[in-house]
């Protein structure tokens, strides 16, 4: 349950980041001046700077209060971006307007809150996001045996890319015009609403008896995770904690930016039906996170971190080559591209958990 909980979260959570990348068009009609790059890069910068408040809010608080407040920072985050349009026929049914409209909205009959109000939102749920991407080690430390965690860990890091995935494939779909991306908002808010009364109502901070001889022996010592900075230089001056940190981060680097691109990477290789260009993005995203279940999966019996991690670089390298490849016949294949993107997705993905659960 706890596993479900963490992972719809982080579903939600990068659903919401990436939700005008399969429309910028419509979203950059609807707030003119102002473009879902932009928009994404604000997510993900919010994100960076609320990643140094993990740590020492759960040591705190608990995890189990950590993910219910970030939770309900997330839906607040979401009813800025619709504003009360996902209350939809009940509030037309009271005479009461469903979504507030400014002056930022380029199209005066569409109801979409003004820039400000999706900026607010989007910042809120990008401060929230960290506490569902940064807990995963610990919820499966917590909750499951070792020779689950890897697994365990995927599921939840990487079921943020099935947000993206579905980013694209209801985003495409719905946002078509300034209405459609009305009622895109609303579903999502709608959606983050029904996951966050289920996680206020069953998500739990640990289980009744340790899953694990090494959590048990943390019970014993009394043993508490130290604050930020202090974990910080400790990590730092463990031998070899660098290389998965790096390993890591050149990962999420790689599906981030990839991701982000995909509309313009599919163009310039020939794939221009936009329902295409969509089902690639969402091949992409479920290939990372199918990735990175079977080869977890394959990590939690071998216990092969580093030789697993290799390879898997090794093979990023080489699905990357026509994917950055702008001038050459190669970078204009689209068979061969789709094919570089779900290969891509299904080697760069599974280095997040892999070295996620090595470094800690």
């Amino acid at each position: 349950v706890q596993l479900a909980y963490l992972s719809l979260l982080a579903l939600l959570s990068d659903w919401i980041c990436f939700s005008v990348a399969a429309a910028p068009a419509t979203y950059e009609a609807a707030y003119v001046g102002h473009s879902a790059a932009n928009l994404i890069d604000i997510f993900l910068f919010t994100n960076v700077a609320s990643c140094f408040l993990v740590t020492d809010t759960v040591r705190k608080f608990g995890l189990q209060n950590a993910i219910k407040s970030a939770s309900a920072l997330m839906a607040v985050g979401c009813l800025f971006r619709s504003g009360f349009g996902f209350l939809g026929p009940a509030l037309s049914a009271l005479g009461v307007t469903a979504a507030v409209t400014g002056g930022d909205v380029a199209s005066a009959g569409a109801n979409l809150v003004p820039y400000w109000s999706i900026l607010t939102g989007t910042v809120l749920v990008g401060a929230a996001q960290p506490f569902f991407q940064c807990t995963p080690p610990l919820l499966s430390a917590t909750w499951f045996a070792s020779n689950e965690r890897a697994t365990s860990t995927a599921i939840a890091l990487n079921f943020n890319q099935i947000g993206i995935a579905t980013a694209f494939l209801i985003g495409g779909g719905m946002a078509t015009s300034s209405d459609g991306l009305a009622n895109y908002f609303s579903l999502i808010t709608a959606a983050c609403a029904a996951v966050t009364i289920g996680t206020f109502f069953q998500f739990e901070n640990k289980p009744l008896s340790p899953p694990s001889t090494s959590e048990i022996e943390k019970l014993v010592r009394g043993e508490e995770e130290p604050p930020f900075i202090e974990s910080v230089v400790k990590f730092f001056k463990t031998p070899g904690f660098v290389y998965p940190l790096s390993a890591f981060i050149m990962s999420i680097s790689i599906t981030n930016i990839v991701g982000t691109f995909i509309d313009d990477v599919m163009k310039r290789g020939g794939v221009t039906d936009q329902f295409s260009i969509d089902l690639a993005g969402a091949g992409f995203e479920f290939g990372i996170l199918f990735g990175g279940i079977i080869i977890g999966g394959y990590v939690d019996k071998t216990k092969e971190y580093k030789s697993v991690t290799k390879a898997c670089i090794i093979a990023s390298m080489l699905f990357l080559v026509p994917l950055g490849l702008t001038e050459h016949a190669i970078g204009n294949e689209p068979i061969l591209l789709v094919l570089a993107l779900l290969g891509l997705g299904m080697t760069a993905g599974p280095i997040q958990p892999i070295n996620a659960e090595l470094a800690v």
